[in-house]
């Protein structure tokens, strides 16, 4: 069997993926977690939340994650040995960083989400889930164009193609970082991240959905 570098070049398809190329998009819903229930295909931040500039959004998105995928074990004993079964499947928060720009608009929209989940004041809160829950959207991007256009020397793609989407559904903010502030502190730009609880998630087709069961 050949094991040269022109065998991996082979094997490694579209050059492999970049952790660089990614997108993540929350679209304003009226109801977003009736829209996750019904299929995740709409949806996003809740009503009566600061609506996000959702291209702004894509940029200042420096990071976030692709999800793991954990389905938990049952040991049962069996003279001696242990079989094993399959349990339920868990979710982990998820966490995206955020670039602050000097609106503050990111923050201040994920700051009355997270306010409209335990108040700032008192220990009120929304108690219908459905009124605080979102839905998000990463995307991750390849290099060739999504549409290479007429082949002519001049002819542009219109953006990077899709190869792999997520959809995490009921979503809500448990933790925004603080932001350091330091005289010390030069030639940076400010950041923090946001963690989210997650109900679950799905792997979406990228030509469209490819179901979404809980």
């Amino acid at each position: 069997m050949a094991h040269s570098l022109s065998d991996f070049k082979s094997k490694l398809k579209g050059g492999g993926a970049r952790p660089n190329l990614f997108e993540v998009e929350f679209t304003n819903g009226t109801n977003a977690a009736a829209a996750g229930a019904a299929g995740g295909q709409t949806g996003g931040i809740p009503s009566g939340i600061t609506a996000l500039d959702a291209d702004t959004f894509k940029y200042l998105c420096k990071a976030a994650n692709l999800p793991a995928s954990n389905v938990a074990s049952i040991d049962v004993p069996f003279r001696g040995r242990t079989f094993k079964v399959a349990g339920d499947r868990t979710f982990d928060t998820w966490t995206i960083t955020i670039l602050n720009d000097t609106d503050f608009a990111i923050r201040r929209t994920m700051e009355e989400w997270a306010q409209k989940v335990a108040q700032y004041q008192e220990a009120s809160g929304a108690t219908n889930p459905a009124d605080y829950m979102g839905t998000a959207t990463v995307r991750q991007l390849g290099r060739l164009a999504s549409n290479i256009g007429d082949g002519t020397a001049n002819s542009k793609g219109t953006g990077l193609e899709t190869i792999a989407v997520y959809k995490f559904v009921d979503i809500y903010p448990t933790n925004i970082s603080a932001i350091d502030l330091s005289y010390d502190t030069t030639d940076t730009l400010e950041e923090f991240t946001v963690e989210f609880t997650v109900n679950y998630w799905y792997p979406e087709s990228k030509n469209g959905p490819s179901g979404s069961s809980a």
